[in-house]
C-alpha cells in the first residue's frame, strides 16, 4: 500500500476547504428557512450538513485519485475542468439560495451541478472506474437536492 505523498494531501485538504468555503461565504438566515413551506420529506439541516461533509470528501479523494493517475499532469484535462464548472456551480447554490434568497436561481443552479456531477462521473470513468463510483454519490445526492429545492421553490412562489 502506498501512502499519501504531501502534494495529494495538500491537493485533498484544498479540494475540500473550497468546496466547503460556501457555507461560509453565504451563511444560511435561519428565520428565512424555517419560514419556508417544505415537503415533509425535508432532511433536517444536521443531515444535509453530514452527507455534504462525506460528499466533500468523496470528491476531494476523486480528485487526488485523479491527480495521481494522471501525475498531476494535463491528462486529467477533462476532469479538471468539469471539477471546476461543477465547483461555480455548488457555490453558486449557497449564494443564490441564501444570500439572494432567489429559490428559481437556486433550483436553476441546482440543475447544473447535478449535470456537470453526472459529467464528472463519466469523465473520470475514462481514468478510473474507482473515481467514477467515488463521485455516483454526488449525482445522487445533486439530483434529489434539485427536486428538493424543486419542490421548495413550488410551494413558496
Amino acid at each position: 500500500m502506498r501512502f499519501p505523498r504531501k502534494k495529494e494531501v495538500g491537493l485533498f485538504v484544498i479540494v475540500y476547504a473550497l468546496f466547503s468555503l460556501a457555507g461560509f461565504l453565504f451563511p444560511i438566515d435561519k428565520e428565512w428557512y424555517a419560514s419556508l413551506k417544505k415537503p415533509s420529506w425535508t432532511p433536517s439541516g444536521q443531515g444535509i450538513g453530514i452527507i455534504w461533509a462525506v460528499l466533500f470528501g468523496l470528491i476531494s479523494l476523486a480528485t487526488v485519485l485523479v491527480a495521481r493517475k494522471t501525475n498531476f499532469g494535463k491528462d486529467g484535462g477533462n476532469y479538471y475542468w468539469l471539477l471546476v464548472i461543477n465547483y461555480i456551480f455548488n457555490q453558486a447554490f449557497s449564494f443564490f439560495q441564501f444570500n439572494m434568497k432567489n429559490l428559481w436561481l437556486a433550483t436553476v443552479d441546482c440543475v447544473f451541478v447535478a449535470l456537470t456531477s453526472l459529467m464528472l462521473v463519466f469523465s473520470s470513468a475514462k481514468k478510473s472506474k474507482t473515481v467514477s463510483m467515488l463521485l455516483v454519490p454526488y449525482v445522487l445526492w445533486s439530483s434529489f437536492a434539485t427536486y428538493l429545492a424543486y419542490t421548495i421553490y413550488s410551494l413558496n412562489k
